[in-house]
């Protein structure tokens, strides 16, 4: 056992925007300089995150948040990893509005409303498209990302049969490339994300979060919302998962989420096969049985990811968080795959994730039977 103890006791949701001026948020933001696309800058949206950051604050206007030299490709940043990502914001606009299916975690994949990520885990797969550096890319077009959606989830009518998504709502992950929480901390896209599925009853948003930001707790989802805490042994997560909530907190905060109206559900990602993440994942699972009111476990689910890496990130890592890539980089028992973008990666090799999966499956039934698994891969 951890010797966790309960870090979210019953309390009353914040008043929205109490927690985007804490310390702990201008930990993790400390915006002193801004790429902006000018029309991004001059939207509603970009005026209304301008206003949110400090006075002093240096604009230095872009053609594209997709081609900055000073952040893409420049390996010079390596050092500064993850200094880029307290420091610096992008503003762009979203032109490729695309709904794409999914399948997995989500029937669809909606138009994010950010790329990249304030957080630095060391297994992310956005440095892979990016380059060397990936902070949060705030796009200011909401509007017509909401309106994009909205079409889409008209177009498709009722869900027509159950399936691993849900059993009755089309599932829309809109937090692909970043994490929502974050984002939040500096922008309404997400408050605006969440109002919008709250008035589509055909529909859930659906998005993984690795931050616990008690500003959400306000935004009254009514159900239409799902929040997905991931979660590993916390041993891990301190190694690889470098400026997220701990572990505890975020299992600990799924109570408060639920009784806000959010559907909460489970990551366990990524897994990491390392000597003794057997016993490692046993215990956690046990904690999750420990600390969760029946409530939570009702209408808990999970998702079982294993790890995927990638070689060019493992160089950047080497650069600056070479201690991680003894867990990540392990070429005994990995193998190349061309992902779905046709991007090529390490995973694990075949037999290895099977037998993986096949225990881990098995820990769930025995320390967390409630737990549901969605899907694994």
């Amino acid at each position: 056992m951890f010797g966790w103890q309960d870090l979210a006791p019953e309390r009353p949701a914040p008043a929205r925007g109490s927690f985007r001026d804490s310390p702990r948020a201008r930990r993790m933001l400390d915006v002193r300089e801004v790429y902006a696309e000018p029309a991004a800058l001059a939207s509603p949206r970009g005026q209304q995150i301008m206003g949110r950051l400090r006075p002093d604050v240096t604009v230095i206007e872009v053609d594209s948040h997709w081609r900055i030299p000073a952040l893409h490709g420049n390996d010079g940043n390596i050092d500064r990893w993850v200094r880029i990502k307290t420091e610096t914001l992008v503003l762009g606009v979203k032109h490729k509005l695309t709904t794409r299916v999914n399948g997995r975690s989500a029937d669809w994949i909606a138009p994010g409303p950010s790329n990249g990520c304030a957080m630095s885990c060391a297994y992310c797969y956005v440095p892979r498209r990016k380059g060397f550096a990936n902070p949060i890319t705030l796009f200011t077009n909401i509007e017509a990302i909401i309106a994009h959606v909205r079409r889409h989830v008209r177009a498709q009518g009722p869900k027509p049969e159950p399936n691993q998504c849900d059993p009755a709502a089309w599932v829309y992950d809109v937090g692909e490339n970043g994490d929502c929480s974050v984002d939040a901390l500096v922008s309404d896209n997400t408050a605006d994300l969440i109002a919008a599925f709250r008035t589509m009853p055909t529909a859930k948003a659906s998005f993984a979060t690795k931050f616990v930001n008690p500003d959400l707790l306000a935004l009254d989802p009514r159900g239409r919302t799902r929040i997905r805490f991931s979660v590993m042994p916390p041993e891990d997560a301190r190694l690889l998962d470098i400026r997220t909530s701990p572990v505890p907190e975020r299992i600990a905060a799924a109570p408060d989420f639920l009784d806000a109206g959010y559907e909460v559900h489970f990551n366990l990602s990524p897994v990491v096969l390392r000597p003794g993440w057997e016993e490692s994942w046993a215990d956690l699972l046990t904690h999750l049985d420990d600390v969760l009111p029946a409530r939570v476990k009702q209408q808990a689910a999970a998702e079982i990811i294993m790890l995927t890496h990638n070689e060019p990130l493992h160089e950047v890592n080497l650069g600056w968080h070479p201690r991680a890539e003894d867990l990540l980089w392990r070429p005994a028992v990995q193998e190349t795959k061309r992902s779905q973008n046709n991007a090529l990666n390490v995973r694990y090799a075949l037999h290895v994730k099977r037998q993986a999966l096949d225990r881990l499956r098995q820990l769930v039934g025995e320390r967390a039977p409630w737990l549901r698994i969605r899907y694994a891969f």
